[in-house]
C-alpha cells in the first residue's frame, strides 16, 4: 500500500502499543485454540464470558468501594429523620391530647395514650396516605431536575436543605403553645409535610443511582479466584449486594428513629419526636460536602428525557388503528424500536433532535420495559402501606403490655436487619453454588405473594379482635350511631401482629430492594434518576388507590380492608409474571447492552473511531 503524505503520522510509541495489542490478541487466540482442541472454550481473565461460561460458571459480586458506605450513612440519617417523624404521625393526628398533658405525652403507657389533634382514624389514615402520596410523587420532579439541569449531587444537596426546613416546621406544629390550638397545629403540620415531600423528592431518586455509580465494573468479566476457581464477576450481582446493604442502612436508621421517637412521644411529647430526627438530618449536608471531590458524578445532559419521549412518539407513528387487534399486532411486531434507530434514517430525513446512536435506542427500549415492569407495583405497596396506619391502629385495640402501640412497626426494620445479611451471606451464595441465580423478576413475583400472606395474617387477627372485643365489630369505641364508648382492649397480645411485619419485611427484600436494582441496571446511564423516580411513583399511585379504600379503614369493615388488599396483591403478582416472564429470559442479554451515546458523546465517539482507523492504517 502506497504511503499517503496527507495521512496522520503514527509515532513509534503508538506503533509499539498497537504491536503489543496484536501480540496479546494472537497469544490469546493461540491459547483459546489450544483450549478448543480439548473441548473447552474459555475467556481470558478480565474478558467477557463466553456463552458457555454464562451457563456454567458461578457468579459473584465485585468488591464494594469504601466511599459507598458514606453515601449509605447519609441515607441512614435521612431515613432516621423520615421514619422517626412519620412513626408518630398516626397518634399525633388520631388520638386526642390527654387532659393533663401540654405536649401530647401520655407519661403512662399502660393507662394513657399519647395524642394531639384527636381527629380520628379515618382522618389519620387520609393524612398519612396523602403524605405517602406526596413523598412518592415529588421524586418525578427531583429526577427531572437532576437528569436535566443540576446533576444528582447538587440536587441531593438542595433537597436536604428543603427537607430540614420541613422538619423545623413540624417541630413548630408540636410545640406546647401551638398544640393547644388544633387548627393552627394541623396547618403547620400539613405545611411541614409538604416541604418534607419536596425534599424527599429531590433526595430519594438521586441517592439510589448515585451510590451504585461509585462501582467500577460495568460489564461481566471472568476472573480466577486464588483458589483456582474461575467465576463470573457480575455487575448485577454487585449492584444487588450494594442495594441490599444500602437497604440495611435504611432500616437501621428506620429502626433507631421509630423506636426512639415513639418513646419520646409517650414520655416527653411530640416536639421531641420531631426535634431529634431534625438534628440527625443536619449531618447529611456535612457528609455530602465532605464527599464533593470523592464521589463519581454523572453530569446532567439536558433534555435527555425529552428525546426519549420524542423517540417513543415517533415509534408509535402509524401503528394505531380503529381495529384494536391490528393496533396490538403493529405495536408488538418486533420493529417498534428497530425502525426508529438513527441508522435507519439518512441525513435528509433524520430529525434534528436525533443526536444519539443506535445503542442509546436499545437502552431507552430497556428503560421503557423497566418502567412497564413497575406498573403493577401499586398493588404491592397497598399491602406495605398498611403498616404505616391501619396496623398501628389495630395494635391500639389489643393488649399492649406496657409497650406503645406504634412500637411494633419496628419489627419490620428489625426483621430486615436480620434477613438481609442472612440472604446475602448464606442463602444467595448457596443458591449460586448450585448454579441457581434468582433473577430480579422472579424475586419480585415472590414479593407480591409474600405481601399477600402478610395481609391474610392481619385479616385473621382483625377477625379475632372483633370476636373478643366487648364492643364487637366496633373495637375502636365509636359505635354505629356515632356515640363513643370506652371499650377495653381485646384479650389478644399485640405481638400477635409479628407475622404480618416479618412477612412484609421479606416481601420488601424480594420486591422493593429488587426494584432499586432493576431500575438502575435497566435505565440509560443519563436517565437513571428518572427511572428510579418512576419506581418510587408507584407508591404514590398505591396511596391514591388507598384513598379509595378509606371507607374500609374503620370499624366494622377492617376485615374486608385487609382481605381486599391481599386479593389485589395476588392478582398483581400473577398478572406481573404472566406479562413479563419473557423479559426474565432476556436478563443477561439486557444487562450486557453496550452503552449508548447522546449529543456530544456521539461526536467524540466518531472522532475516536476515526483516530483508531488512522492508527490501523
Amino acid at each position: 500500500m502506497a504511503s499517503d503524505p496527507t495521512s496522520v503520522a503514527v509515532s513509534d510509541d503508538v506503533q509499539a502499543v498497537v504491536k503489543d495489542k496484536e501480540t496479546t490478541i494472537v497469544d490469546s487466540d493461540v491459547s483459546r485454540q489450544g483450549q478448543e482442541k480439548v473441548g473447552i472454550r474459555a475467556a481470558a481473565d478480565g474478558a467477557s464470558p463466553t456463552e458457555e461460561e454464562l451457563h456454567t460458571l458461578r457468579r459473584v459480586p465485585d468488591k464494594i468501594p469504601w466511599n459507598i458506605y458514606t453515601i449509605a450513612f447519609i441515607e441512614l440519617c435521612e431515613r432516621f429523620s423520615y421514619y422517626g417523624t412519620t412513626a408518630v404521625f398516626t397518634n399525633f393526628i388520631q388520638q386526642p391530647r390527654p387532659e393533663y398533658s401540654s405536649t401530647g405525652a401520655s407519661y403512662d403507657i399502660n393507662n394513657g395514650q399519647a395524642g394531639a389533634l384527636g381527629l380520628g382514624q379515618r382522618t389519620a389514615f387520609s393524612l398519612t396516605t396523602f403524605n405517602s402520596f406526596w413523598q412518592y410523587t415529588m421524586p418525578l420532579f427531583g429526577a427531572w431536575v437532576a437528569d436535566s439541569f443540576l446533576g444528582r449531587y447538587r440536587t441531593i444537596g438542595a433537597a436536604l436543605v428543603i427537607d430540614i426546613l420541613g422538619h423545623l416546621i413540624l417541630i413548630v406544629s408540636a410545640l406546647p403553645p401551638v398544640i393547644k390550638n388544633p387548627n393552627g397545629s394541623l396547618a403547620a403540620f400539613i405545611i411541614g409535610i409538604i416541604f418534607m415531600g419536596v425534599g424527599t423528592g429531590g433526595f430519594k431518586p438521586n441517592v439510589n443511582p448515585l451510590i451504585v455509580e461509585q462501582l467500577d465494573l460495568e460489564r461481566m468479566i471472568v476472573r480466577t479466584l486464588p483458589s483456582g476457581e474461575r467465576v463470573i464477576v457480575d455487575p448485577a450481582a454487585t449492584a444487588s449486594r450494594v442495594y441490599h446493604y444500602f437497604y440495611l442502612f435504611i432500616n437501621i436508621g428506620a429502626l433507631c428513629g421509630q423506636l426512639a421517637m415513639v418513646y419520646c412521644e409517650h414520655y416527653v411529647g411530640f416536639w421531641l419526636s420531631y426535634s431529634l430526627p431534625t438534628i440527625l438530618l443536619c449531618f447529611c449536608p456535612l457528609v455530602l460536602l465532605w464527599g464533593r471531590h470523592r464521589y463519581k458524578r454523572v453530569p446532567p445532559q439536558g433534555s435527555v428525557l425529552g428525546r426519549s419521549f420524542k423517540l417513543f412518539l415517533l415509534a408509535n407513528k402509524g401503528r394505531w388503528s380503529i381495529n384494536p387487534v391490528k393496533t396490538y399486532r403493529q405495536l408488538h411486531d418486533g420493529t417498534f424500536w428497530e425502525n426508529v434507530k438513527p441508522s435507519r434514517f439518512d441525513a435528509a430525513t433524520r430529525p434534528k433532535w436525533m443526536d444519539f446512536n443506535d445503542a442509546w435506542v436499545d437502552e431507552v427500549h430497556r428503560g421503557f420495559n423497566a418502567c412497564a415492569v413497575f406498573l403493577w407495583y401499586p398493588l404491592f405497596w397497598l399491602c406495605y402501606n398498611q403498616i404505616n396506619n391501619n396496623l398501628i391502629s389495630q395494635a391500639a385495640t389489643m393488649k399492649v403490655g406496657g409497650v406503645p402501640n406504634d412500637v411494633l412497626t419496628n419489627l419490620n426494620p428489625f426483621a430486615l436487619i436480620i434477613l438481609i445479611p442472612l440472604l446475602d451471606a448464606v442463602i444467595y451464595p448457596a443458591l449460586r453454588k448450585i448454579r441457581i441465580n434468582p433473577t430480579p423478576l422472579k424475586r419480585i413475583a415472590v414479593g407480591y405473594y409474600v405481601a399477600a400472606g402478610a395481609m391474610i395474617w392481619a385479616c385473621v387477627i382483625q377477625y379475632y379482635i372483633y370476636q373478643r372485643s366487648e364492643c364487637g365489630n366496633y373495637a375502636n369505641g365509636v359505635m354505629a350511631d356515632g356515640t363513643e364508648r370506652d371499650c377495653a382492649n381485646a384479650d389478644i397480645s399485640m405481638w400477635a401482629q409479628t407475622g404480618s411485619y416479618v412477612l412484609i419485611a421479606f416481601s420488601e427484600i424480594m420486591a422493593s430492594i429488587t426494584s432499586l436494582e432493576y431500575a438502575h441496571s435497566k435505565a440509560p446511564a443519563n436517565m437513571r434518576s428518572m427511572v428510579q423516580s418512576v419506581a418510587l411513583f408507584m407508591n404514590a399511585i398505591a396511596s391514591a388507590i388507598g384513598f379509595a379504600l378509606v371507607p374500609l379503614a374503620d370499624d366494622p369493615l377492617l376485615v374486608w380492608n385487609y382481605a381486599t388488599v391481599a386479593i389485589l396483591a395476588v392478582i398483581g403478582g400473577t398478572m406481573f409474571w404472566i406479562q413479563f416472564r419473557h423479559l426474565d429470559k432476556q436478563e443477561d442479554e439486557l444487562n450486557m447492552l453496550p452503552k449508548g451515546e447522546v449529543g456530544d458523546e456521539v461526536a467524540k465517539a466518531k472522532l475516536a473511531e476515526d483516530d483508531k482507523s488512522e492508527v490501523r492504517v
